[in-house]
């Protein structure tokens, strides 16, 4: 408990956002698949996809801004994928969803050896990374600064998506279609509203988002690929969306726990808690999470029940 106290420090909040990114963006994206009613279970493969192909983008061009385009289409091609089983062949949404995190593990591990001639991983010293902002004013004031400053692009592009996406679900017409097609695709089909359309805009952005996710991940947080590197994130990204019922702003929160047990991990690494352990921490919040998603569940069918059972007996409703 003393080792624990003793890691908390401004510095592990800024480790906390900048390990959040990846989680966060990879999120928004299943955030956006949720309310459009496709459960995605692809955001892993999406983001290994797109943290493979950030770093070749990157290792051709020099660049890490077209390493990120280039990291961005190839997550939006496997979407398509993706979109085209689960909305027009009307496939299982969890099977397909599987089946691209297989594919795109596979694909990224026998890519390794043809694209960069190794095997595994791929690591060059010269291959630059994303650079970090440093927030002119902000970045001299203490603590502040810390907090506030220093931080890749993506990460900002993260947070200003969680808060400006917020009021575009509930303010915009184009969030208020999104929730129509997830809550009733047939009534919003009946105003004119195309639900394919919809739905396949909303995967082309979850692959938009993971992709930037996995560039975050290969490029920024560290600048090489190792094989099944994103290590889970991407169902940890699903678990924060069922935590906060698919908004935004909770989503953000359960997004900022999951980067804390991450920062957290890498604090406690080499202290006297056991390696194997420290590791379990990213696994054991989100287990903890799913935990309280399924109570606050439960508790809402038990809380319903009453209602139910009163208007059964005034016979307000006919039961087949």
């Amino acid at each position: 408990m003393e080792l624990l106290f003793g890691a908390l420090d401004v510095a592990l909040l800024a480790s906390t956002i900048r390990l959040v990114g990846p989680i966060l963006l990879a999120s928004l994206g299943g955030l956006t698949t949720e309310r459009a009613g496709v459960f995605n279970v692809a955001l892993e493969g999406l983001m290994l996809v797109g943290a493979f192909f950030a770093v070749a983008g990157t290792y051709w061009t020099g660049n890490p801004f077209l390493g990120v385009g280039l990291a961005v289409l190839a997550a939006v091609a496997v979407a398509l994928i993706f979109a085209f089983v689960v909305v027009d062949l009307g496939g299982d949404q969890v099977v397909a969803g599987l089946a691209i995190n297989i594919l795109a593990l596979g694909l990224t591990t026998y890519l390794v050896k043809p694209v960069f001639g190794t095997t595994g991983s791929f690591y060059d010293p010269k291959m630059p990374g994303l650079p970090e902002i440093q927030i002119p004013i902000v970045h001299d004031i203490p603590v502040l600064g810390t907090l506030l400053s220093g931080y890749s692009p993506l990460t900002y592009l993260a947070f200003a998506v969680a808060l400006v996406g917020h009021v575009l679900l509930y303010r915009h017409h184009w969030g208020i279609r999104l929730r129509a097609v997830g809550e009733s695709p047939v009534a919003a089909g009946s105003v004119g509203i195309s639900v394919r359309r919809v739905r396949y805009l909303a995967i082309v952005a979850s692959g938009v988002f993971c992709g930037l996710a996995g560039a975050e991940l290969s490029i920024s947080l560290v600048t090489q690929f190792v094989q099944g590197m994103t290590a889970g994130r991407g169902f940890i990204a699903l678990v924060a969306v069922m935590f906060g019922r698919a908004r935004p702003i909770p989503t953000l929160a359960a997004c900022l726990l999951f980067g804390f047990a991450y920062a957290l991990t890498l604090r406690l690494q080499g202290g006297s808690v056991p390696p194997q352990f420290v590791a379990m921490l990213p696994y054991v919040a989100t287990i903890a999470v799913l935990v309280a998603v399924a109570v606050r569940a439960r508790r809402r069918r038990t809380a319903l029940l009453p209602v139910t059972e009163v208007v059964l007996e005034e016979g307000s409703i006919a039961t087949p």
